[in-house]
């Protein structure tokens, strides 16, 4: 399919009408304001990212508000019988997640928004920002992520028409393209796999992987589940050793746009609930330093780079098991420092994130790990030192 020909919406269309359900908070929005801009937010609240990036758009909200700045969350895809059991459970929702939001919220149970700014823009998935500009145009549709670069200039004008906003917009279609080939190739696969794993019919479901993999090589779903495959599952080395040594080559080369990659790959080799007793120790720790050390390259400790509380964790447990405790620990504790103030956390997702790391620290110090009203107990003692110790 051609999105980019049969595209609706698009940076520089006119921003589409506002027609929800209801308004849970704040005051209702009928018409765009000329010379405000709108960041138009489809979320909702069993989606995990797009809770995550709640706090930061109260935090922009309040840090462009007198710039005409407002942010209006678009909660289209809430679940529910009926639109009154999903509406109320929603405002149940916010009442106890977020008593403090500074922004409006949006219902539509008909699938309005949906239809008019989701389907028309090829948009696949939520979190979807849509940012409005002064005049009642499209200015940027894209992940909340990119909004503390976007914004700023779309505020002074700079935004609209740039090269920068071109380049952006042809990323996201061709973005959007892919992930409608990638889910068109993946969803037969899927269908073959499901009830073979359910099964535990290990070999028909490393076959069905296997066809995935001849059709989309550098699927990450489907390069996780042939490692586990292989190595957990059928605990077949001969196989699932080479497979994995080509796995940690692909995610170094691919560098920063695989970083996911190589988290998935030293949970293959040194998560703590898999049983890696069978794998060649020497191996598993030539790959660990290999991976750890591109990670930390990447997003070293003493930088302000992203998801430590998520990256770190798989690298903190390789240097454990291979002896270097006060490594670990180092990288744990750097990891619960990115995470910020956990008070303006909602309760699930510092659950989530904090667990991990609390549960890694109490493992690695021996003693109870607390972390704002969060504590953990030790549950295993520590690994004798290793003959191949991490640098």
């Amino acid at each position: 399919m051609d999105l980019e020909n049969n595209m609706v919406l698009r940076s520089e269309s006119p921003a589409p009408p506002i027609k929800v359900d209801d308004w849970l908070r704040r005051e209702p929005l009928t018409i765009f304001e000329p010379g405000k801009v709108y960041l138009v937010e489809f979320w909702a609240t069993w989606c995990g990212p797009c809770v995550a990036a709640m706090p930061h758009l109260m935090q922009l909200q309040e840090k462009y508000q007198d710039s005409g700045f407002e942010v209006v969350g678009v909660a289209a895809s809430e679940e529910g019988a009926t639109a009154e059991e999903a509406r109320t459970s929603l405002d149940a929702w916010l009442t106890e997640r977020f008593p403090n939001l500074n922004y409006r919220i949006a219902f539509d149970y008909a699938g309005e928004m949906n239809r008019l700014w989701m389907e028309a823009s090829s948009s696949l998935g939520i979190p979807t920002s849509f940012v409005v500009d002064r005049d009642g145009h499209v200015a940027f549709i894209g992940h909340p992520a990119e909004l503390d670069d976007v914004l700023p200039k779309v505020l002074n004008g700079s935004w609209r028409g740039s090269d920068e906003a071109k380049a952006a917009d042809l990323r996201r279609i061709a973005s959007n393209q892919r992930t409608t080939r990638e889910l068109s190739l993946s969803e037969p696969i899927y269908a073959k796999l499901r009830p073979a794993m359910q099964a535990e019919d290990w070999t028909a479901a490393l076959s069905a992987i296997e066809e995935g993999l001849a059709l989309m090589p550098d699927s990450i779903g489907f390069r996780e589940t042939h490692a586990d495959l292989l190595l957990h599952k059928l605990r077949d080395t001969q196989t699932g050793l080479p497979a994995m040594r080509q796995l940690v080559e692909d995610a170094i080369d691919k560098k920063f746009e695989a970083v996911s990659w190589m988290v998935m790959a030293l949970n293959q080799l040194f998560d703590p609930a898999m049983d890696n007793s069978h794998l060649p120790r020497a191996e598993c720790f030539a790959m660990g330093n290999k991976l750890s050390e591109q990670i930390l390259t990447l997003n070293p400790p003493q930088g302000d780079g992203p998801l430590k509380f998520r990256w770190y964790v798989p690298v903190a447990q390789y240097y454990y098991e291979s002896g270097n405790k006060d490594r670990a620990i180092e990288l744990i504790e750097v990891a619960l420092e990115s995470l910020g103030n956990p008070e303006t956390m909602p309760d699930h997702i510092k659950q989530y994130y904090l667990t991990p790391l609390l549960h890694a620290l109490a493992n690695y110090t021996g003693e109870n790990a607390c972390y704002a009203d969060l504590c953990v107990v030790p549950q295993n003692k520590a690994p004798e030192k290793q003959s191949a110790v991490a640098s």
